[in-house]
């Protein structure tokens, strides 16, 4: 089982500003933050953007991704619009994903350092009608 994973920033504020209302949207918040991190989870920290401790630059990973789940359609769509809104880039617009799962639906952004990150769900309703 994985208890956490980290992504590389160069630039904790601009991290904020792009994952804040990321995780706020798929029920994460701000746990822990300094300078040179910051950490979210519900009651423990399962996701953090880090400068790196070796303080050489952070680079994003060729072929690394981080995929949070979402429940339902509408958040994986709502996850691609907010990260785009707020720095990142379209790396695959929300849809399915048949060649995965014929209910793999998802969306792919770049964070502002490169790192690709994914909204997914499996489920086939559009939402929880929330």
């Amino acid at each position: 089982m994985i208890h956490h994973v980290s992504v590389g920033t160069n630039d904790v504020g601009r991290a904020r500003a792009f994952y804040d209302p990321l995780m706020q949207l798929i029920g994460l918040r701000v746990l822990k933050a300094s300078a040179g991190s910051v950490h979210y989870g519900a009651s423990d920290i399962v996701f953090s953007a880090e400068t790196p401790v070796d303080g050489r630059p952070a680079n994003a990973g060729n072929g690394v991704h981080v995929a949070f789940q979402a429940p339902d359609r509408e958040t994986v769509r709502r996850f691609h619009q907010i990260a785009t809104a707020n720095g990142g880039t379209d790396a695959g617009a929300p849809g399915i994903r048949d060649k995965y799962n014929a209910n793999y639906y998802g969306a792919f952004v770049l964070d502002p350092d490169g790192n690709k990150i994914e909204a997914v769900t499996y489920t086939a309703r559009e939402s929880f009608g929330l």
